[in-house]
């Protein structure tokens, strides 16, 4: 369960340094960096859920 948490962080840090790339070579109102952000909204959606779940679910100890 723990891999699954390191793979959705890695990849919102990914989606976070490729927002970071297109905006510094193109517009800032470009269709690219904003479909990053929106990977990266998905991506860190999907880790909260999967959190929650995984509580609810006694996979975490408190």
């Amino acid at each position: 369960m723990k891999y699954v948490v390191y793979v959705l962080l890695a990849a919102i840090v990914i989606s976070l340094g490729t927002g970071l790339f297109y905006l510094r070579r193109e517009d800032a109102d470009s269709s690219k960096m904003l479909k990053a952000l929106q990977v990266r909204v998905a991506l860190s959606a999907t880790l909260i859920g999967f959190l929650v779940l995984a509580y609810f679910m006694g996979w975490l100890q408190t």
